[in-house]
């Protein structure tokens, strides 16, 4: 499964040997094996680098299991280098030639899949999720004291306890309420770890109502929602509704932030759109934020010294004087520069919100 520091490994991966970029859909639901492997050897047949070629194929021959629903593969034979992941989630197939291996699908991949916990509450206990790019990477449990709740015109049986419906009712909430503070500190412990994006709670609307009560503020902070659900919900029913779920709040988070960029850019404080202003800005080191549209790409130039980016043909970089040299795709070098300095990158799924942004934007520092 790729992680933050696979990730992290291919942004900071530095050659002046090709690296060989290959992505390829393997979504069973689409195609038979057999297709893939077909439309696999297309997109290798016009690249020109036998040993990446080769190296790429060994590992889709002798190593792929076909299980995921598609992989990204990475290969600098001249180096040694070979890095393949295979993702529970469906990507475009492509291929791409640099010195720097193509991370910008696995970019807009964490942002819209990774890191979520879903905690399903109820009276006794929780269910406590971590999902990852769309699979299961850990699940944990806990069971408090049992709830038993009253019959009407029944008496206690707790000896030493009030009798009557009133004192068992209120040594049931008394049950409950230690039961909820329980999983909240057990289910706060369990996200903390996993250092998780968002939160999805699952349960009754008063057993959730219950739970994100006693949450912290910083977790509060994190919920995108709740939904009606089993406790003994199957690992894949959790995780289509928390999607469905993530997916809603993605678009709302996504409409609001594009505004805010905008407002920003139009007051000149605190915001760029646009693709020149914004590969300025990340030259200077001042984007926290890049925001770009998904599937956005577009050719650019590259100072040789100080590796200033714009979109824009000069004769000499204005900052060190060094000569220019074209490049297929500014954006992914933008995406690569903000991450290796620490900003953030979101990617836009819905393609209003990235016309109205004009592809490309940020956020920035100062």
């Amino acid at each position: 499964m790729l992680t933050d520091a696979n990730l992290q490994e291919l942004l900071h991966y530095q050659t002046q040997h090709p690296v060989l970029s290959v992505y390829l859909n393997t979504d069973p639901t689409k195609s038979s094996t057999e297709s893939q492997k077909k439309s696999f050897r297309s997109l290798l047949k016009p690249i020109n680098m036998p040993q990446d070629v080769a190296a790429v194929e060994h590992y889709i021959e002798h190593q792929f299991d076909w299980n995921g629903r598609s992989v990204a593969i990475f290969s600098c034979a001249a180096e040694g280098f070979l890095r393949a992941y295979p993702l529970a989630v469906p990507l475009q197939s492509r291929v791409r030639i640099s010195n720097q291996p193509h991370v910008k699908p696995l970019v807009n991949l964490l942002d819209f899949y990774g890191g979520y916990g879903v905690v399903l509450v109820d009276k006794q206990g929780a269910r406590v999720f971590y999902f990852n790019l769309g699979e299961l990477v850990e699940q944990e449990g806990i069971l408090g004291e049992a709830v038993r709740h009253t019959k009407r015109g029944g008496a206690s049986t707790v000896a030493g306890r009030r009798g009557g419906v009133a004192g068992r009712t209120h040594y049931e909430d008394e049950i409950t309420d230690r039961n909820m503070k329980e999983a909240v500190e057990f289910a706060t412990a369990f996200l903390r770890e996993k250092n998780v994006r968002r939160v999805v709670l699952g349960g009754t609307e008063d057993n959730v109502a219950l739970f994100r009560g006693l949450l912290p503020k910083r977790w509060q902070s994190l919920l995108v929602g709740s939904f009606p659900i089993s406790m003994n919900a199957q690992k894949d029913e959790v995780l289509a509704k928390a999607m469905e779920i993530g997916k809603a709040a993605e678009q709302n988070h996504e409409a609001q932030l594009v505004d805010v960029v905008i407002t920003s850019a139009a007051k000149r404080r605190g915001g760029v759109v646009q693709l020149d202003d914004t590969l300025k800005a990340v030259h200077d080191g001042r984007v926290q934020t890049l925001v770009l549209r998904e599937g956005y790409r577009a050719p650019g130039y590259q100072c040789s010294g100080c590796g200033y980016l714009t979109a824009q043909a000069h004769a000499a970089c204005p900052f060190c004087g060094k000569p220019f040299k074209q490049i297929p795709d500014a954006v992914e070098m933008a995406v690569r520069n903000v991450m290796q300095h620490g900003g953030d990158v979101e990617v836009l799924q819905n393609p209003q919100a990235g016309e109205k942004l004009g592809h490309i934007g940020a956020l920035l520092r100062y």
